[in-house]
């Protein structure tokens, strides 16, 4: 136990000044007694719930779980509602505002009396936001994923959203099913509160967070709406104030050792590309390096082991009761970095000890891998001078090596309306570009890069094109597409100078993405080039365009990402 006077909070209550005084009185006007919190470890509780959250509409049940756990474990806790991120209904793209509740998240925890931290979130954007801010401010820190919701279901299929609902809505399209089917659909494609139940980026984030260390062993698949996961999240407001007595910070857990085993999980799961961009934010947050090229290295280490939607055949729930992450990082126990602390364990290797996989099927054994590589590969070329990456592993493999005429879109409305005319003469081969898209240009690189097939193409069986942008795609989307091109085009990157005719040769196998179009005729293109206007002349956009970085670098405010140091507050 730790001395009450050491406790970052004692600054607030436990001096003998008037501002002490006051916080007292305020915390007595909350309805506390002295003895509830004085000298106690002051949790704060961050919940990202909200009404038009379906991914977290439960998590003000699950924070009343862990405040339960705290009061169990003789800390004191305090619920903060944080922004909340919905992917599926924010726009243009809650990648817009990560940076927003990373903010937030570090402000809050700064400026109050707080000793550590329960953070809950899962949506794709709230997990990297939340630990973001939590690693900047570096207190003891536990992370609790909202879960994945159940399995859909129609008719006598077991639906995996959005991945079933990309299929479904091209089959509309291609007029294999009716309005009345899609309405059925609708009923059956979300059936609990949750995050998708695919491997899409939620899945994926949670699961680099408990590779990373900052969840209770096996929290990242737990269903939503599963009575262990309101056990799971008692249990974290248990460990936290522990955590708080042992004074172990985020920085002793977020090291990079614990980065490197995120990526080889992400990779190993076949998981989405968007977890590139926001696990590069987040050891840039610990001031760890970490690049694009970390993760192609790593990918040519690990197998894909996980047979799970989009690349595979399972979901999220039989993921769970298969063995979850410990079981599926047991087998990869080779790459990792096991002597590293969790905030469960003294080791991730004391962590793993005795996971057993339950279904080989779903969690596959190192000699029947999915894949011989990690699901994500990442490109170079004259498109993409500071990288690009395609999760190959969803795309049909007669694309991966492939060289057709390119026909662009200039904005994704554009793209909307156009797609479907015959005089633009799309064909199987054509690449498919769309610029303006990326995290300048979108704004905020929403996930527009699974550009939509034409209609008389899917009509004819066409179900994968080359598809080209420096957008980011759901990661619960399939298809040959290339995504996260940098620099974008909005700011002159080389993709802002391709035109609609121009041969385009992608090699995933050479890591290659390249314009065939001779140098001297790209520079007279790039001298008549001209700089699109600002998008925000004020307001948080404006905030956003002047301070964001770009894909590579992991998207996250110039401002906030570069070394320094922040003093703590002054209490009184």
């Amino acid at each position: 136990m730790r001395d009450p006077e050491s406790l970052r909070s004692h600054q607030w209550y436990g001096t003998e000044g008037l501002r002490s005084f006051s916080h007292r009185a305020r915390t007595r006007q909350l309805g506390y007694l002295p003895e509830e919190h004085l000298g106690k470890p002051v949790i704060a509780v961050l919940n990202t719930w909200s009404d038009i959250n379906p991914c977290h509409v439960h998590l003000r049940d699950r924070a009343q779980a862990v405040k339960r756990g705290v009061w169990q474990a003789g800390g004191f806790p305090l619920e903060f509602p944080v922004s909340t991120l919905s992917e599926t209904f924010q726009k243009p793209t809650p990648m817009l505002y990560r940076n927003m509740l990373a903010m937030e998240t570090e402000e809050l925890l700064r400026s109050y009396p707080v000793d550590g931290a329960v953070l809950l979130g899962g949506c794709d954007k709230s997990t990297p936001a939340l630990l973001m801010g939590a690693a900047s401010v570096d207190l003891p820190a536990v992370f609790v994923p909202a879960g994945p919701m159940l399995p859909g279901h129609w008719r006598n299929e077991v639906l995996g959203s959005g991945t079933d609902m990309w299929k479904y809505w091209d089959d509309r399209r291609a007029g294999l099913i009716g309005d009345a089917e899609l309405a059925e659909l609708e009923n059956g494609l979300a059936r609990s509160p949750g995050t998708c139940m695919t491997m899409g980026t939620a899945s994926t984030l949670t699961a680099a967070a408990e590779a990373l260390g900052v969840t209770m062993p096996g929290a990242s698949s737990i269903p939503a709406v599963d009575s262990g996961h309101d056990r799971m999240a008692a249990a974290s407001g248990r460990r936290i104030v522990e955590l708080v007595h042992r004074d172990l910070k985020l920085s002793q857990i977020l090291t990079r050792p614990a980065y490197e085993d995120a990526v080889a999980t992400v990779l190993a799961l076949g998981g989405s590309t968007n977890a590139v961009i926001h696990l590069i934010a987040m050891a840039g947050r610990s001031q760890v390096p970490l690049a694009l090229d970390d993760f192609d290295r790593i990918a040519r280490t690990v197998p894909v082991l996980a047979n799970l939607r989009p690349g595979g055949q399972y979901l999220m729930e039989d993921f769970h009761f298969a063995g979850g992450l410990p079981a599926f990082l047991a087998q990869l126990t080779d790459v990792l970095h096991l002597d590293r602390p969790t905030v469960a364990h003294d080791s991730l290797r004391e962590q793993l000890a005795g996971a057993v996989v339950h279904n080989p099927e779903v969690i596959r054994p190192r000699s029947k891998p999915l894949a011989e590589e990690g699901g994500v590969a990442v490109l170079r070329g004259n498109l993409c001078p500071d990288g690009a990456v395609i999760k190959h592993i969803a795309a049909e493999p007669r694309l991966l090596k492939h060289t057709g005429p390119a026909v662009v879109f200039d904005d994704y409305r554009t793209m909307q309306r156009t797609i479907n005319d015959p005089s633009l003469g799309i064909t199987a081969d054509t690449v498919l570009v769309l610029r303006n898209a990326g995290p300048k240009g979108g704004p905020g690189m929403p996930e527009y890069g699974m550009l939509p097939i034409p209609d008389h193409l899917l009509k004819e069986g066409v179900r994968d094109m080359v598809r080209i942008s420096d957008a980011r795609m759901s990661g619960t989307s399939y298809g040959t597409c290339v995504l996260h091109i940098a620099p974008e085009s909005y700011v002159g990157g080389p993709l802002a100078l391709v035109r609609t005719g121009d041969a385009i040769t992608l090699d995933v196998a050479a890591r290659s993405l390249q314009l065939d179009v001779p140098y001297e005729e790209l520079e007279r293109r790039r001298a008549q080039w001209v700089e699109p206007p600002a998008q925000y002349e004020r307001g948080y956009g404006a905030l956003y365009s002047e301070q964001i970085t770009q894909a590579d670098t992991g998207c996250d405010f110039a401002f906030l990402s570069r070394p320094g140091e922040v003093p703590d507050p002054y209490a009184g």
